[in-house]
């Protein structure tokens, strides 16, 4: 989905040998950064079993609508399989993804050429590109098509409970017409913070506006994550 860089930023107290000893010296920077690359979990390639948990708040009600478990199923040439679970609920789902994690099918709904959400390597800042996509439900006959552009913004160090992590800061504004009733109309500003060491964002503000009346505001924050 590139060239990767990220770190897991650890904090170390050096103390010292005995009440007569000399105050050990913080680490330098170098040492530092040795220290938390370690620590990181090399991810850059999905692999079946790599799995990362988010937490959705609701930023209108400021509570946590819910926990979603992500979790690889398969790896094709051309296809990512994730399994994902909603904790507590345990109602489960299957996600189909393109290479650079962009949604292809996701329960009833088919994105073609996908759902536009993803990245685009290599990533750089002022990098742009197109949203286009038609959605499709195959259980009620809606069909959805968006358009817009993403864009890299910047580049920036995120903490989440996960730990902190180098990323790429993405902004992705669409509209999306529904074909059978034109006059419905969804405007979707999402920013996205994409860490390539894990292969993955962790974070996420996700606003959408319904007929110009705001009815979605989420931020989707990673809590964990891990390779099998």
């Amino acid at each position: 989905m590139l060239s990767r860089a990220a770190f897991l930023a650890l904090c170390l107290l050096a103390t010292s040998a005995s009440a007569q000893s000399a105050p050990t010296p913080a680490a330098a920077p170098s040492a530092i950064q040795a220290q938390t690359a370690q620590a990181v979990v090399a991810m850059e390639e999905p692999s079946p079993g790599d799995h990362w948990t988010y937490e959705i708040r609701d930023e209108i009600t400021g509570e946590v609508a819910r926990t979603r478990e992500n979790v690889i199923t398969e790896v094709t040439p051309t296809e990512i399989s994730v399994r994902f679970r909603i904790l507590k609920t345990g109602n489960v789902g299957l996600s189909v993804y393109d290479h650079s994690w962009n949604i292809i099918r996701e329960g009833s709904w088919r994105y073609s050429p996908n759902d536009g959400t993803g990245i685009q390597s290599p990533l750089e800042v002022g990098k742009t590109w197109p949203v286009k996509t038609n959605n499709i439900n195959s259980a009620n006959g809606s069909v959805w098509k968006r358009s817009g552009a993403s864009k890299v913004v910047g580049q920036e160090s995120i903490t989440t409970k996960a730990g902190t992590f180098d990323t790429f800061k993405i902004e992705t504004k669409f509209t999306g017409t529904n074909v059978n009733n034109p006059i419905l109309k969804n405007e979707v500003t999402s920013v996205t913070w994409y860490a390539p060491a894990i292969d993955h964002w962790v974070r996420r503000t996700f606003i959408s506006r319904a007929n110009k009346r705001l009815n979605i505001d989420n931020v989707i924050e990673l809590i964990e994550y891990g390779r099998k």
